[in-house]
């Protein structure tokens, strides 16, 4: 797993699923709350006028020249439920980013969110 302060400086890099199709372009890195390890990334995907962020989890990923590779089907990405470029996902739809993509979800002891961004 790479350093989340290392994967900052890819912004605006595309992020490609396994078979080098590219997805998009990285947004944002979200952590895990409990860990404060790399979790999801946002990815900007989209036509100008209609450009929204799709959650994608880092689990797997690797990065190369240029590239943020991901282990997940272009298509399912781009299916994941989204949020508007300006916004912030709200606490009570992230259940359904993990949900989409098959993975566990629980909050924290105190009920707090499972993901933020640094």
């Amino acid at each position: 797993m790479f350093q989340v302060e290392d994967i900052r400086e890819w912004r605006g890099h595309d992020v490609v699923d396994a078979e080098n199709r590219k997805i998009g372009s990285l947004e944002a890195i979200y952590v895990d709350t409990s860990t404060d390890e790399p979790a999801f990334a946002t990815v900007m995907i989209g036509l100008l006028n209609k450009r929204r962020l799709v959650f994608v989890p880092l689990d797997g990923a690797t990065v190369g020249p240029g590239y943020l590779k991901v282990r997940y089907a272009r298509g399912l990405v781009k299916e994941a439920p989204s949020i508007g470029t300006d916004d912030i996902l709200p606490a009570d739809e992230e259940p359904a980013v993990f949900a989409h993509y098959g993975l566990p979800y629980a909050t924290g002891a105190g009920g707090e969110r499972k993901l933020a961004r640094p």
